[in-house]
C-alpha cells in the first residue's frame, strides 16, 4: 500500500515566505525551508502551480515566488462600472481598489483578477492595474446583435459589460439585425483590442414573449433543466429511502405541526409545532425537511446542488436546485403526509429566553398547509382553522413578538423595504403590480426561523463543526463617514466613530411613516457590508448575533443542506468528522455559495424590472398620481399611487428652470423660481419614454 504523503499547506508556504528574508524564493528554496523530502518535490511544484493560477502565490524574475501583497499585487473580484471603470475587492479584505477603464485590459465585470498598486493617493482608494485574470466570470454574453459589412457586433445587455462582442463573417449563425443571441467569447483581446466570438444561441426578438426571462436566464448564467442523470438519481433516491428513515429517527407524528408559506409555494422547507410545558413555558419545534437523508455527499444530486447553490425565483419560474421529485415531493412537508425533518426543540420561558434546546432526527407529519394570508385571518379572529390550529398560531405570535422584541432590544436591524408583487397573465404577460404587504405572521415565521439558525450556529461553533457561517460585518470607516453626513443633513444625529446598531435602529424606528423612511431605510442598507457565508464565525452585525447560520431551507439552499450533513454525521449519530469535510475545501464552499446567492439575487430583481417595464409600456401617455420617493442631481423618482412602480423625472425634462441638487438636505431646487422638490412631495406626472432592453421608464410632471 502506498504511503501518503504529508504536504505542506498552502497557509504554511504562505507564511514561510511571508517571513522570508531574502524575498522571492525559488521553489527549491521554499521546499527545503519546509522540509520537502526531494522524492515529494514534484508534489510540492504542483501545489505551488495551483496557488499560482488561484493568485495566491506570484512568480517573480528568475522563477522565483512571492506573496502578492509583498510585491504590490492583489487578488480580487472586479465590479465594473456604467463608466467603464473598475474597483477591485481585495479577497483578504482590505480598501478596495479604482482601476481606470484603460488599465483593465481583457477584465471584464466579475473577473477574478491580480491587480498591481500604481498609486495611493491620500483620501482616495489606491490605484491600481490589471495584470493577470486569474478566472472568467463570464463565458457567454447576452446581447443585442447588429449586423455590419463584413462583420457583426453583439451589444451586451449587461450594462457593465462596456465592451461590444465582435463577431467574424460566418460565425453569426442564424441572427438577423436585432436578434437577442448568445454569444461565446472566443477571445477576450486587451486593453486596445475588443473581445471577439461567435453566436451560439438565437434567442429571439425581444419583444418575443418570454425572451426577456430568457435572456435574463442566461446573461446570469442560470442552470436549465437537471440532467437525465440526477433527474435518474433523485427518483432512486427517493425510492430506496422513503420508507427507510435510517438510524437515530424519532417518531414525532403526534406533534401538530403545519407550514406557513407563500399561497403558491410547492416547496415547504420548515413547520412548526408547540406544546406547554408546565405553568410557564412552551416548547416550540422548528421542524426543517431533512434533505440530507435523500442528498448523499458526493452523489449525483449533490454534485448539481453544490453547481447551482441556490434555488432562484424569477418573476415567472422557479429554477430550483434540487429535481422536482425532491424538491416538491418527497423532501417538501405537505400535510396529511408522513415527512422526514431534523427539529430543533427549543424550551422558551415568558420572557423569550430559551430555557433548553435540543436536536432531533424526526418523523413529522404537517396537519395543516396555510398561507401567510389564512394565518394572519385567524390572529385576526375572520377565519377558523380547528381549534388546535387556532390557539397554537395564537401563542407561536405572542413568543415571536417577545422574542422579536429581545432581538431589538440587542441591537437588531429591521429593514422593512416594499418589494413587489407582479401578477401575469397569458403569455407571461404583467396584469398587476402590487405592494408586497408584510404581515404579522412573516414575523412570526421569520421569529423562529432566526431562532433555529442562532441555537444551530452556537451549537455547532462550540463544538468546532466544519460549517458555513451566515456572518455579516460592520460597515466600513468610509461607509460610516458617509453615512453619518447623509444622516446628519436630513437632521439625524448619530455619534462619531463607529455607530451602535441600536442608534441606527432608532433612527429606522423614528422615519417610520415618513416621506424618508423608504430613502434612510434603502442609504443605511446600502451602506451595510454584505452578508455571506464563512467558515469563520464573524457574526452578524445586521442581527446583533454572536452566532449566526442558515439551518432552515435546505430544499433551496446548499449551506442549509451542508449544515444538516455535518449535524446528523456529528451531533446525531455521533461520528467523527471526516478530513476531507474542512480545509481549504470548506472554504471554496463559503465562496462559491455566496457567488451564486448574488447571482440568483441579481437576475431575480432584473427579471421583475422587465416586467415592471413591459406593464407600463402599454400606459405610455397616460397619467398617474404619485409621490416623490427619491431625489438625485439628475432628477427625482416618483413612486405612482395606482401601481406600485417608480420612474425618473429627469433634470432635462424640466425645461421650466434650472434645477440645482442639495444633496445635505436631498432637495432640487429651481435657480431662479426656487421651485423646490422634497422627500414626500405630491406630483402628477405623465409616462413618457419606456425602454424595457435599458429598464427606462421616464416621467414628466404635469402637476
Amino acid at each position: 500500500m502506498a504511503r501518503k504523503v504529508k504536504m505542506p499547506s498552502e497557509e504554511s508556504v504562505l507564511g514561510f515566505l511571508r517571513r522570508s528574508r531574502r524575498g522571492p524564493l525559488k521553489a527549491k528554496e521554499i521546499a527545503k525551508g519546509l522540509s520537502v523530502a526531494p522524492r515529494n518535490f514534484r508534489d510540492f511544484r504542483a501545489l505551488l502551480r495551483g496557488m499560482l493560477d488561484a493568485g495566491r502565490l506570484y512568480r517573480v524574475k528568475g522563477q522565483r515566488y512571492a506573496v502578492p501583497e509583498k510585491v504590490n499585487l492583489v487578488a480580487g473580484r472586479v465590479t465594473v462600472t456604467q463608466k467603464g471603470d473598475g474597483f477591485v475587492a481585495p479577497d483578504q479584505g482590505a480598501q478596495d481598489i479604482f482601476v481606470p477603464g484603460l488599465s483593465l485590459e481583457s477584465a471584464m465585470d466579475g473577473d477574478q483578477v491580480v491587480v498591481r498598486v500604481e498609486g495611493r493617493p491620500r483620501g482616495r482608494s489606491p490605484v491600481g492595474r490589471v495584470i493577470k485574470v486569474l478566472d472568467r466570470a463570464h463565458e457567454t454574453v447576452v446581447g443585442t446583435f447588429r449586423a455590419s459589412r463584413g462583420f457583426g457586433v453583439v451589444h451586451p445587455r449587461n450594462r457593465r459589460l462596456s465592451r461590444e462582442i465582435l463577431v467574424a463573417k460566418g460565425d453569426e449563425a442564424d441572427a438577423t439585425e436585432g436578434d437577442v443571441v448568445v454569444a461565446r467569447i472566443t477571445t477576450f483581446g486587451s486593453g486596445k483590442m475588443g473581445p471577439m466570438g461567435r453566436v451560439e444561441t438565437v434567442l429571439g426578438k425581444f419583444s418575443d414573449p418570454g425572451v426577456d426571462v430568457l435572456s435574463v436566464i442566461h446573461d446570469h448564467g442560470l442552470p436549465g433543466a437537471f440532467p437525465d442523470s440526477v433527474v435518474e438519481a433523485a427518483r432512486d433516491a427517493v425510492v430506496r429511502r422513503r420508507k427507510e428513515g435510517g438510524e437515530h429517527r424519532t417518531d414525532r407524528r403526534d406533534l401538530h405541526v403545519f407550514t406557513i408559506d407563500p399561497a403558491d409555494a410547492k416547496d415547504h422547507d420548515d413547520g412548526l409545532s408547540v406544546r406547554p410545558v408546565g405553568s410557564d413555558s412552551w416548547e416550540v419545534g422548528i421542524h426543517i425537511a431533512d434533505v440530507s437523508h435523500f442528498v448523499r455527499p458526493g452523489d449525483a444530486v449533490d454534485l448539481e446542488a453544490f453547481k447551482r447553490g441556490t434555488s432562484v425565483y424569477l418573476v415567472d419560474r422557479v429554477i430550483p436546485m434540487l429535481p422536482h421529485e425532491l424538491s416538491t415531493d418527497a423532501c417538501s412537508l405537505l400535510p396529511d403526509a408522513d415527512r422526514f425533518a431534523l427539529s430543533v426543540f427549543a424550551l422558551l420561558d415568558t420572557q423569550g429566553r430559551v430555557r433548553d434546546a435540543r436536536f432531533e432526527r424526526t418523523e413529522i407529519r404537517s396537519r395543516h398547509k396555510l398561507s401567510y394570508e389564512m394565518a394572519q385571518a385567524v390572529l385576526d379572529g375572520e377565519q377558523d382553522i380547528d381549534p388546535e390550529t387556532n390557539e397554537a398560531l395564537r401563542t407561536l405570535a405572542k413568543l415571536a413578538e417577545t422574542l422579536r422584541e429581545k432581538r431589538k432590544e440587542r441591537g437588531s436591524l429591521d429593514f422593512d423595504i416594499p418589494e413587489a408583487k407582479v401578477l401575469l397573465g397569458e403569455a407571461g404577460k404583467p396584469v398587476s403590480i402590487r405592494q408586497v404587504e408584510r404581515l404579522k405572521t412573516h414575523r412570526l415565521v421569520e421569529a423562529f426561523m432566526l431562532l433555529a439558525n442562532e441555537i444551530i450556529a452556537h451549537q455547532a461553533g462550540q463544538r468546532r463543526l466544519p460549517i458555513l457561517y451566515r456572518v455579516h460585518e460592520p460597515p466600513s470607516t468610509d461607509k460610516m463617514r458617509d453615512l453619518r453626513q447623509f444622516l446628519g443633513g436630513l437632521g439625524y444625529r448619530v455619534p462619531k466613530g463607529k455607530i451602535p446598531q441600536n442608534d441606527l435602529q432608532g433612527i429606522l424606528k423614528q422615519v417610520e411613516g415618513r416621506p424618508e423612511e423608504k430613502l434612510v431605510s434603502t442609504v443605511i442598507l446600502r451602506s451595510m457590508s454584505r452578508a455571506r457565508y464563512s467558515v469563520k464565525n464573524l457574526g452578524h452585525y445586521g442581527l446583533a448575533s454572536d452566532w449566526y447560520t442558515h439551518f432552515t431551507s435546505p430544499i433551496r439552499r446548499y449551506p442549509d443542506l451542508w449544515l444538516h450533513r455535518v449535524l446528523t454525521h456529528t451531533l446525531i449519530e455521533g461520528r467523527s468528522v471526516p478530513e476531507d469535510w474542512a480545509g481549504p475545501g470548506l472554504k471554496e464552499k463559503a465562496e462559491r455559495c455566496s457567488v451564486r446567492e448574488r447571482v440568483a439575487e441579481a437576475a431575480e430583481r432584473e427579471s421583475v424590472a422587465l416586467k415592471k417595464v413591459e406593464y407600463m409600456e402599454r400606459h405610455l401617455g397616460d397619467e398617474f398620481d404619485g409621490t416623490v420617493s427619491g431625489v438625485t442631481s439628475f432628477g427625482i423618482f416618483v413612486l405612482l399611487d395606482e401601481v406600485f412602480v417608480e420612474g425618473l423625472v429627469h433634470v432635462n425634462s424640466m425645461a421650466d428652470d434650472y434645477y440645482i441638487f442639495h444633496q445635505d438636505k436631498y432637495l432640487l431646487v429651481g435657480e431662479r423660481s426656487h421651485r423646490t422638490f422634497r422627500l414626500g412631495d405630491r406630483l402628477r406626472i405623465r409616462v413618457a419614454r419606456i425602454d424595457k432592453e435599458e429598464l427606462f421608464i421616464d416621467f414628466v410632471i404635469l402637476a
